[in-house]
């Protein structure tokens, strides 16, 4: 069903009162939040590369104190297990039955903090929930519930004894972004506020909520035109000479997927290629790889997806219907 124009004003609003609630603990990072907000509304995954420090682990508490839900923190090391993450099925002698224990994994928002420091093995574990939203173990599945959301977090120094994420993993991630460090101003406001002890959040709405906001960003209406672009952009990605794998089709759905909620975001009922050309970034970089040599030379992927943005012609019209 397309969405109304009323229905939109009320997605923006809601929006930018989620953005606001979460920006008192999340100083001067407006769009980083903006970008995690319209992640979790789209249902996806965020994976954020970032130092040590910069308020990832607070990012995530925020976000579920702010719609209401639960939230959970799994510290990925060399000897986690898959079981650990997903939980266990544990013999009851009394009882005389198994009987399973839920792991950090059934919560609204889980971080998963330095996931490329637990083994392939245990990184596989998130595969199946991140894409389906079930966990299966020792044959049962079960589902963690709506709404679902995984922020993964890297380090990008320090990569001794870490193992790098696999291409189907990077490509259950809807966007790959970053905090960063707080401008002067920020910083000055956080020492200040370093003597009071940090306040659970209010909530803002319920998990529900959620749900029906997602409901509505599926009706945006998406102009062929735009849609057009998108292809042209992801072909592109895979002829670029400096690429050795170009991005997915999962990748173009996800990005048409989150352009949908960052134009109801903005109290549009339609998507335009702007909108397109705001989240080509987050939404495709981390989705290609590099070839040896461009690597070398010091080449990035959102190098390539820059160059890619100015090389493919957006379609002259604005998306509208």
């Amino acid at each position: 069903m397309t969405i109304a124009q009323e229905q939109a004003t009320w997605f923006a609003e809601t929006f930018s009162l989620l953005a606001d609630n979460i920006g008192q603990n999340i100083l001067g990072k407006r769009k980083v939040i903006e970008l995690v907000l319209a992640t979790a509304i789209s249902e996806g995954h965020v994976l954020l590369e970032d130092y040590p420090g910069t308020g990832k682990t607070a990012l995530a508490r925020s976000l579920a104190q702010t719609v209401d839900g639960t939230n959970s923190r799994v510290q990925f090391t060399p000897d986690l297990l898959p079981g650990d993450v997903t939980g266990i099925t544990v013999y009851d002698q009394r009882n005389g039955e198994f009987e399973f224990h839920a792991g950090p994994i059934f919560a609204n928002i889980v971080l998963a903090d330095e996931i490329n420091r637990a083994s392939p093995k245990t990184q596989s574990a998130l595969l199946e929930v991140m894409e389906e939203g079930n966990v299966t173990v020792d044959g049962v599945t079960r589902p963690v519930g709506t709404p679902f959301m995984v922020i993964a977090t890297q380090n990008p120094v320090e990569q001794a004894g870490t193992y790098r994420l696999p291409e189907a993993q990077l490509d259950r991630f809807m966007i790959k972004t970053s905090i960063g460090y707080p401008d002067d101003a920020a910083t000055m406001r956080i020492l200040q506020g370093t003597a009071q002890p940090k306040a659970q959040l209010q909530a803002i709405i319920t998990p529900q909520t959620i749900v029906q906001m997602a409901e509505l960003a599926r009706g945006v209406y998406v102009n062929p035109l735009v849609h057009d672009y998108v292809m042209r952009l992801v072909g592109a990605t895979r002829r670029a000479t400096e690429v050795k794998l170009g991005v997915s089709v999962r990748g173009a759905i996800a990005l048409s997927r989150i352009v949908m909620t960052w134009a109801a975001s903005q109290g549009r009922t339609y998507a335009t290629p702007d909108d397109v050309r705001e989240l080509a970034i987050p939404a495709l970089a981390h989705r290609i790889i590099l070839e040896p040599e461009a690597e070398f030379d010091g080449v990035t992927a959102e190098a390539v997806i820059g160059k890619v943005l100015l090389d493919v012609a957006p379609p002259a019209e604005n998306g509208a219907a």
